[in-house]
């Protein structure tokens, strides 16, 4: 699988925040990535978008690659993040620790960035990242073949 990125630009408003769920969901989607995995990714981006309801620019990366998806979002007033800091830092360390398997804080130019990594489990019944096919193979394991209901 070669990496893909998403990059998402948004207001850090609480009004766009499903924005980057519906983005979250159309990626999971299409890596075929189970209901839990959707779930673990959901929570964390959620836990760290309540960090911030502002105007000014948050930015969301997705990508996945090797059966690990990727993503950071940023920036952040360092403190917001920081668990050694009050002001949440704690919580979201709890958070992101129970549902990515890891998370760092980088500090840069323009504030903290948190990058996060969940391996992929793919959804049950999926094969080479096709659905099964619904249909019996053999009607007849399923009652017969063509009779009428009554």
């Amino acid at each position: 699988m070669t990496a893909e990125e998403i990059r998402l630009l948004i207001p850090a408003e609480e009004d766009f925040r499903p924005i980057a769920h519906l983005v979250a969901g159309g990626l999971a989607m299409r890596l075929d990535l189970t209901y839990d995995d959707l779930g673990d990714l959901q929570v964390a981006i959620e836990a760290l978008l309540g960090l911030r309801d502002d105007s000014d620019e948050l930015v969301i990366s997705l990508s996945a690659q090797n059966g690990v998806l990727s993503a950071a979002l940023g920036p952040f007033a360092p403190e917001k993040v920081d668990p050694g800091e009050s002001g949440g830092g704690l919580d979201l360390q709890r958070v992101l620790e129970t549902v990515c398997d890891t998370h760092e804080i980088e500090e840069r130019e323009i504030g903290a960035w948190v990058e996060l990594t969940k391996r992929i489990a793919r959804s049950a019944g999926s094969v080479g990242g096709k659905a099964p096919d619904a249909r019996p193979a053999d009607p007849a394991a399923f009652g017969g073949g063509g009779g009428t209901a009554a």
